[in-house]
């Protein structure tokens, strides 16, 4: 399938992109992710290995959408849970504990 990442044309088949990342030791996931075979690779490595080019060059979105229409499952950044502050009252109960028993 023809794809256009960093303004550059390229080729891409599903089996060739399952080969060029096999043996490839997956980086920590911190963005958005693409699933090939069963590990989970950061889009923008995926990007690197298949177009040759450094990663500056190009979007995680324009190679999410490659990989998307090559067929591969693609994750999103997870979101971000705020931490929970407790209330003056939680934290005054805390610190106080329970009653003690008689």
């Amino acid at each position: 399938m023809r794809c256009v990442i960093a303004r550059f044309p390229f080729d891409l088949v599903k089996s060739e992109v399952q080969a060029s990342m096999k043996g490839i030791k997956p980086e920590p996931v911190t963005g958005e992710s693409v699933i090939i075979g069963r590990r989970h690779y950061p889009v923008k490595q995926v990007g690197e290995v298949i177009t040759r080019q450094d990663r500056r060059d190009f979007t995680a979105s324009e190679v999410t959408r490659a990989l998307m229409r090559l067929g591969f499952t693609c994750r999103a950044v997870p979101p971000v849970v705020p931490a929970t502050v407790p209330t003056p009252l939680q934290t005054a109960s805390a610190l106080l504990g329970t009653p003690a028993s008689a």
